[in-house]
């Protein structure tokens, strides 16, 4: 019965893999390999958070090879439907004048001043789409071209008709991603506004209420980007601690395989792949040889499988 509970313990902690099979040498590379990784993903980690305003998106956006498609989907509102949509934007707006209001606890004058930055921020995003008007229709047309190249399987096999896809979907990129960063301000302006309204008491027993962006998939980069601060940081300490190693290094492995995945086939230059290519295969090093029982405190986790679950734990 204790194998059976024990078996988990086992496997986060490197099942069935003696410390006797390398060499002191081998063993001190592999404590400095993972502390080494485990440090970059902490201090990324820590960089992502405190900058506040990272985001995934430039890897998905620009991704290239067989899974682009599915990658560039995962950017948040990446066609434009929610913020090119005036409906869907006022009743957002409104939703979040609402909430905040309850969050804060405003009082009258404070809620007469959150519709009047409302009306503000319909006012400015109505200017914005009005002033780009042209670059818009642009976009939504290019958008229903690039649908029927992607329904048409000559495309895809042909190498001039793919390129010509991709140019295509470039030129678009660069024409509305002004638009979107006019708008992403004016959403910006407006959270800010609204959590300007609060007073100093009301700021100091609640925290800023974000204007939230609605999810536009099961997973996209409005997910992604809070997920990652965090994820970085549990794997670093996990793998500095020498902690659950091999669980951590095989999920550090799989989110450096969705980097490389999406910038596929690694090239040279400031997208090049290749860096998380290599730390990746490094972390499948980590976690086939339970390197957090070399000056981890897996090595404690371990003892405690070998006393209950005997020498086949070993």
């Amino acid at each position: 019965m204790a194998k059976i509970f024990l078996a988990p313990l086992r496997l986060a902690t490197g099942w069935g893999l003696s410390p006797r099979l390398i060499n002191g040498l081998a063993i001190a590379m592999l404590v400095i390999l993972r502390l080494t990784i485990g440090w970059h993903f902490l201090s990324e980690g820590v960089d992502k958070y405190e900058a506040g305003d990272w985001s995934a998106k430039p890897f998905f956006a620009n991704a290239r090879g067989p899974m682009a498609g599915q990658f560039r989907a995962m950017v948040w509102d990446h066609d434009g439907a929610f913020r090119l949509d005036m409906e869907r934007t006022k009743v957002h707006f409104a939703v979040y004048r609402d909430q905040i209001a309850t969050h804060f606890g405003f009082d009258e004058a404070q809620i007469a001043m959150a519709q009047n930055n409302y009306a503000k921020a319909i006012e400015s995003w109505q200017y914005v789409t009005e002033l780009n008007c042209n670059e818009i229709e642009e976009f939504e047309i290019g958008l229903k071209r690039l649908d029927a190249m992607d329904r048409a399987p000559a495309r895809s096999g042909v190498e001039s008709l793919s390129g010509q896809r991709e140019t295509v979907r470039r030129e678009l990129t660069n024409t509305i991603n002004p638009v979107f960063a006019q708008i992403d301000t004016v959403w910006d302006n407006y959270e800010s506004a609204q959590n300007d309204l609060a007073t100093d008491e009301q700021k100091s027993a609640t925290p800023k209420f974000r204007l939230t962006k609605p999810r536009s998939a099961l997973i996209d980069t409005s997910v992604l980007d809070r997920m990652v601060p965090y994820f970085d940081m549990t794997i670093g300490w996990l793998l500095i601690l020498g902690l659950f190693t091999p669980l951590a290094a095989l999920a550090a492995a799989a989110f450096l395989g969705q980097v490389v995945m999406s910038q596929y086939p690694p090239v040279t230059g400031p997208a090049s792949s290749n860096y998380q290519l290599i730390e990746c295969m490094a972390c499948l090093v980590l976690a086939s040889t339970g390197a957090g029982r070399f000056a981890g405190l897996d090595f404690f986790l371990h003892l405690i499988t070998r006393k209950f679950a005997g020498r086949s734990a070993a």
